[in-house]
Formats: C-alpha cells, structure tokens, sequence
C-alpha cells in the first residue's frame, strides 16, 4: 500500500503504485514551472478536474500517446472523445471503478471552460490507487462540505490549492486542510505566475503534515 507521487508544477501530479499510473490535470506546455514534457508521461489513466487551459493542459496528446482514459465530468469528456480520447464520463457525487482502484468526483467552487466552451461543473477528484487515498481539491474556494468529503473518503494525502485570487489563499487552504483531515496536506496551483501566492509559509493547517514538492519532485507515501 504505497505510491509515489510526482509534482509536476502547478496543479499536475502524477500518481504512480509501480503497476498503474493516473496524471492529475497535466498542463506542461506553457507551464513556465513544468517539470516534465508531455512527451515524458508515462500513465494508463488522466483525471481533469475542470475545463481552464491550465488544468486540461496536454490531455489530448497525454492520453492519445499513451492510449490511456480520461475521467472527468460529462461535457469535458465530450470534448475529449471528439478529439479521440478514450474516456469515462462522471459527475460529483459518483465513483467509477478502474483496474487499479476506483476514481469519485467531488464538487469544487470554481468556473469551467475551454476557448469559449462550457466545460460543465469544476470539480474536485478522489482517487484511490495502490491501496492509497488521495484527494486532489481541484481549483476551489473553501466550503463546509470539505469536512463530509473528508469523512466519507478519509483520504490519505490531499493536494489543496494555496494560490489565492482564482482559489484559496494560504488561510482558508489551511482551513480546508483541518476540515478535510487527512494525513499529509500538499499544496498545489501557487506561484506558477506573478498573480498567485509566492511560497507556502503561510500553509499552516493545525493537526495536518504538510508536505511541500517543488516542481519534479517525487515523493513516496506509504
């Protein structure tokens, strides 16, 4: 029951158990912190919280290279799938299984939408791969459900947005960290660019590890 995981700048991870991998929102092309090509990503699975350039990033040729499935909500997956992805269609709320676990979609308090097309619900993902649960907020204000999130899931590690402006700044993450409770807080969607929060000092959540990657750094749970 261990992973690796990978940040690869911005909100982008990769989650590995040493048989499967699952990309988490990869944009690498025109991530000034990117720590990897696309060309590089090795995974059978890519879950896109929501539809902004930044999160949807490089699905397409991710998943096109690797012949791996996208999850996401509805209208994301039409998109992908008229671009020849193969996908499986979800929403807040439902879990689909896989072959290495399963993947649920939570709600996230956000917008969703890709050059001018609606992209449906922004959403959080929950994805439980190599006996590990980990719960990637998606871009989010704080919101008191985090706390059933946390309890229905007890997710093990969570990757929470500290950027600030477009999601939570480095308080309410803190905040959101305590609500949702899990082992280890990684924080996620800062510094990427001048609007953003800078660094992480101020991530602080009472009673949570917290872990900071920097882009290209790995690091094993379990």
């Amino acid at each position: 029951m261990a992973i690796n995981i990978t940040f690869l700048g911005h909100a982008a991870f990769l989650l590995d158990d040493g048989n499967r991998a699952v990309a988490i929102d990869p944009f690498l092309t025109g991530n000034p912190l990117a720590a990897k090509k696309p060309e590089e990503i090795r995974c059978q699975a890519i879950v896109v919280t929501h539809g902004h350039a930044d999160h949807l990033g490089d699905t397409v040729a991710i998943a096109k290279a690797n012949q791996a499935t996208a999850y996401a909500a509805y209208e994301i997956t039409e998109y992908l799938q008229s671009q020849g992805v193969n996908v499986e269609p979800a929403n807040p709320g439902g879990r689909v299984s896989t072959d290495f676990g399963w993947i649920a979609l939570t709600q996230a308090f956000h917008s969703s939408s890709y050059e001018g097309r609606y992209m449906g619900m922004a959403c959080g993902a929950v994805v439980h791969l190599g006996g590990v649960t980990v719960y990637h907020c998606g871009d989010t204000g704080i919101f008191g459900d985090m706390k059933l999130i946390g309890e229905i899931y007890r997710p093990d590690i969570a990757l929470i947005p500290i950027g600030d402006r477009f999601t939570m700044g480095p308080e309410l993450a803190s905040r959101a960290a305590e609500l949702i409770s899990p082992k280890v807080a990684i924080p996620m969607h800062y510094k990427t660019w001048p609007l953003l929060a800078q660094d992480a000092s101020g991530f602080k959540p009472k009673g949570v590890e917290v872990k900071v990657l920097e882009p290209g750094e790995s690091w094993r749970y379990g």
